[in-house]
């Protein structure tokens, strides 16, 4: 899998424990982020991520472990002192200030002068498309995207190495997340600063950064690019928080690198999987292949060549206007099988209808638990 980083790393973190009484929250976490990296920190809610990020910013104390950032240990670093800044989930903009007084508040504390803090707040108004009007105006008065970018603007004035962004546009609906999204990625481009993002949002992770951090239960999981997370999981759980996706359990015999499966759903159909598509953390139970929907298709006539077909019934069907997703009964598995065909006026199958479903199992991706 590709991990290395793209520059020299900013952020070295190694080994980092975090206890909260009897409760261990991080177990020996290690990571490095390179300069000018975007990178995604994702697992579900309770994984530590966010404990990790607190960490990064000096909001919290690591129980065991080194921190280090731009070459510096951070041990005794208070937050205020670190090159970092932070934008929270909830963004802690100051309710009875105006924007021109949040925006300018970190300046304010390191008793920057009058002149060079009106400009750069106007610096920060042009990067964050804010109109200047918008400077006498309180949060309350702004939309929730326009206190997104006051809360971006105030986190960047001081101009941090390190962005580190707790979630913050996870309360947003779902048109206005993903204009910001398109922002936040060009505002990374522009400025070339390390941006940590703590989202549980795979597909933005997905979006944004240059690598993702898949976390559970206190433990890095898989480091690497979106394509590696999305293309080359290293286990079920990876591959299954994507989105949604299908499982097909298959005996495995290894060849060298590669490896020969077969199903009883498909008899005596056997395939040999390449090196390539296997995981290189592959165990020796629970094997399946990983069949993305879009890779299903409805067989109508005679199946290609070394194409597995399944028989099974409609369950339900969903039009998602570009495309209609299929779930499908297959006897003999717990869940039914999901496919996303690409168009929507014509339906080539209705609930309850017998149908034939095929992929080719040497295009899927062997893993395990």
């Amino acid at each position: 899998m590709t991990t290395a980083i793209i520059n020299a790393p900013i952020i070295n973190a190694s080994g980092i424990v975090k206890d909260y009484g009897s409760m261990r929250a991080l177990h020996g976490v290690s990571l490095d982020i390179g300069a000018g990296e975007f990178m995604a920190l994702v697992g579900p809610s309770g994984c530590g991520k966010t404990t990790l990020l607190k960490i990064l910013a000096g909001f919290e104390d690591p129980t065991a472990g080194v921190l280090e950032i731009q070459g510096q240990n951070m041990q005794g670093v208070p937050a205020a002192k670190r090159p970092t800044r932070m934008v929270f989930q909830k963004l802690a903009l100051f309710p009875h200030k105006t924007v021109s007084d949040n925006i300018g508040f970190p300046l304010k504390l390191q008793k920057v002068a009058k002149a060079e803090m009106d400009q750069r707040i106007s610096a920060m108004l042009d990067l964050m498309h804010l109109k200047r009007e918008y400077l006498t105006r309180y949060p309350v008065q702004l939309s929730g995207g326009e206190q997104q970018r006051v809360a971006l603007a105030r986190a960047l004035i001081s101009r941090p190495s390190v962005l580190l962004l707790d979630e913050p546009m996870s309360a947003l609906d779902a048109k206005l997340k993903k204009s910001l999204q398109a922002e936040l990625k060009k505002l990374h481009r522009e400025l070339g600063t390390s941006f940590v993002l703590v989202t549980h949002d795979l597909e933005e992770a997905m979006m944004l950064a240059d690598r993702i951090c898949v976390m559970r239960a206190g433990e890095v999981v898989q480091l690497g690019t979106p394509s590696d997370i999305y293309y080359r999981p290293a286990n079920m759980f990876v591959a299954g928080f994507i989105g949604e996706t299908n499982f097909l359990p298959v005996a495995v015999s290894r060849d060298g690198g590669d490896a020969k499966v077969t199903s009883p759903l498909v008899g005596d159909n056997a395939a040999v999987i390449a090196g390539e598509q296997i995981s290189l953390f592959l165990g020796s139970a629970a094997t399946a292949l990983l069949v993305r929907p879009e890779t299903i298709r409805f067989v109508t006539g005679a199946a290609e060549p070394g194409e597995w077909v399944l028989n099974g019934t409609v369950e339900e069907y969903f039009i998602k206007g570009s495309s209609t997703q299929y779930r499908v009964r297959v006897p003999g598995l717990d869940k039914a099988v999901v496919m996303d065909l690409a168009g929507s006026l014509d339906l080539p199958a209705k609930v309850s209808d017998s149908v034939r479903i095929g992929f080719h199992p040497t295009r899927s991706f062997l893993l395990s638990e």
